[in-house]
């Protein structure tokens, strides 16, 4: 072969490699530009850009699709006003609106599809299905009597969601147990029926040794009844055991929270049972479609869904026995789902954390259970009243040794502590000052915000047949706007005098003390003249 024929032929792979680089190219336009952008959660859209780029994106298949694009709402009625409700009869009419749209909450559906469809047209349905289920939340939020969560606004966090759900065979929903049922999407189980009659969704309730055996026998009995399948487990405490360390003290709080019990639905499963269940569950499946004439595959995928920072990372390194994904407390570490090949029959699957949209929390409340990162927090006085609410006044003395202030006479005596008094209670006891002399409430509120949700402050809900001790722990509940009988007949002195008893405790008082006393004398001069 002589020089010329070598250069030509190697001229034609290079063509031929190039050409094919360029066929790729072609297909995924929209993918390729996608990748140069790293795949972030938007649950909140504050950002300029973001708004431009979507009010075009919805211009855009506007023009394509001006036909079955329905125009939102705009609710321009002034006089629906709640001025004049009282706060009973405004929580009344929410549920009941919730309840009423209770059914207009769900998870984005993806849009039919085919092998034959381009990546253009596909990616247009894609949005289009997207931007009308968007329409449809926008005028939920519009609606004064509903509270709508913050939720995922990214389309390519959903699609991730889409294709978990479309290869896997049993679906599993982790859960934090400390209030299951808020990080639960009833919708997302129906969804997966809808996509395949066999799919299976179990609620993997994680963190379930931070909970009494009790609590946990509450739980089981709800489920049960409520049909749900449902496996107490602890990805912190299997990581552990398989590393062969000892549990630090947070996530042994009680004795009696030890894996040690004859009651097979209560018990905290290990990594062993947990596999097995999750093989049997697996078996029951590849059974149903066989014997429905289903082409069976050689494994059957498990896939992990639910809300960020809920250890769906965790839970699978903990079954593959070793660190596969990445793991942090902040939220969204998982960017793209991933698959883990366990064995010849399991497969596992986990997804990206998504924030469902859901109603009767605020943003607050997502940040205090970890949902939304901490570091996104601007009022941080709202995120620690939550855990103030949630944490009995005297779980949070005894853990940080401090002494809140006590409510005062014309106060109910239950009332939880401010998120103030919590605050600079906290600063003065661990000396955190800010660089202008004040008590660095932002750095404190960080620190119990991690506290809360790692589990140094012991917290849990009930289910919904125990409404009255639904967020305790162990003290009386009380409301916060009770209001003693005590109270009556105060004079304006003593109310003052006891509003300022936080300040004047910790001797920053003494100014108010004199402003108050001339205040007295003011009263009084007039009367002697007379």
């Amino acid at each position: 072969m002589g020089k010329n024929e070598k250069t030509s032929l190697g001229r034609a792979l290079v063509k031929h490699h190039n050409h094919a680089i360029q066929e790729t190219k072609d297909k995924g336009k929209h993918y390729k530009s996608q990748n140069k952008k790293v795949l972030e959660s938007v649950t909140e859209v504050s950002d300029i850009d973001a708004i431009i780029e979507q009010a075009e994106e919805a211009e855009r298949l506007y023009a394509i699709h001006h036909e079955s694009a329905t125009p939102v709402p705009i609710n321009m009625d002034a006089g629906s006003s709640s001025s004049g409700v009282t706060a009973k009869e405004w929580k009344e009419q929410r549920m009941r609106e919730e309840a009423l749209h209770a059914s207009s909450l769900q998870v984005p559906r993806r849009p039919p599809w085919t092998p034959k469809m381009n990546v253009e047209q596909l990616d247009a349905n894609e949005k289009q299905a997207f931007l009308s289920w968007r329409r449809k939340l926008v005028s939920l939020e519009e609606n004064e009597k509903l509270v709508l969560t913050p939720f995922e606004k990214n389309l390519d966090i959903w699609r991730q969601l889409w294709r978990v759900l479309e290869r896997s065979d049993l679906i599993v929903m982790v859960v934090d147990a400390r209030d299951p049922l808020f990080y639960r999407c009833p919708d997302l189980e129906a969804y997966a029926r809808e996509i395949d009659e066999h799919k299976e969704t179990m609620l993997l309730v994680n963190k379930a040794d931070l909970l009494p055996p009790y609590v946990r026998e509450k739980w089981a009995d709800y489920f049960t009844r409520n049909n749900i399948l449902f496996v107490f487990w602890s990805a912190k405490a299997a990581t552990a055991t398989l590393e062969g360390k000892p549990l630090k003290e947070k996530w042994t709080t009680s004795p009696e929270t030890s894996h040690n019990t004859d009651d097979p639905s209560v018990k905290v499963y290990g990594r062993d049972e947990l596999l097995d269940r999750l093989k049997l569950e697996a078996q029951e499946i590849a059974k149903r479609r066989k014997a429905s004439a289903y082409s069976h595959r050689e494994r059957v995928v498990v896939g992990f869904v639910g809300y960020p920072n809920v250890g769906k990372s965790s839970t699978i390194n903990a079954l593959v026995g070793q660190k596969r994904t990445g793991v942090t407390s902040t939220p969204g570490k998982t960017k793209h789902f991933q698959t883990l090949i366990i064995s010849e029959e399991l497969m596992l699957c986990d997804c990206p954390g998504l924030v469902f949209p859901s109603f009767s929390s605020s943003r607050y409340e997502m940040i205090a259970c970890g949902v939304l990162p901490i570091d996104r927090m601007t009022e941080h006085r709202e995120a620690v009243k939550v855990v103030a609410e949630r944490v009995p006044r005297d779980v949070i003395e005894g853990v940080y040794n401090i002494s809140l202030p006590k409510p005062k006479s014309y106060e109910s005596r239950f009332r939880p502590p401010l998120a103030s008094e919590l605050l600079r209670t906290y600063c003065l006891s661990r000396g955190y000052v800010a660089a202008s002399g004040l008590p660095d409430e932002t750095r404190a509120a960080r620190q119990i915000l991690k506290d809360y949700i790692e589990g140094k402050l012991p917290h849990f809900a009930m289910p919904s047949e125990d409404d009255e001790n639904e967020t305790g722990e162990t003290g009386d509940g009380g409301s916060v706007s009770e209001v003693s009988e005590e109270a009556r007949g105060l004079g304006l002195d003593q109310v003052l005098e006891d509003l300022s008893s936080f300040d004047l405790a910790n001797g920053l008082g003494s100014s108010k003390k004199k402003q108050v006393d001339s205040h007295k004398q003011h009263k009084k001069q007039p009367l002697r003249k007379n």
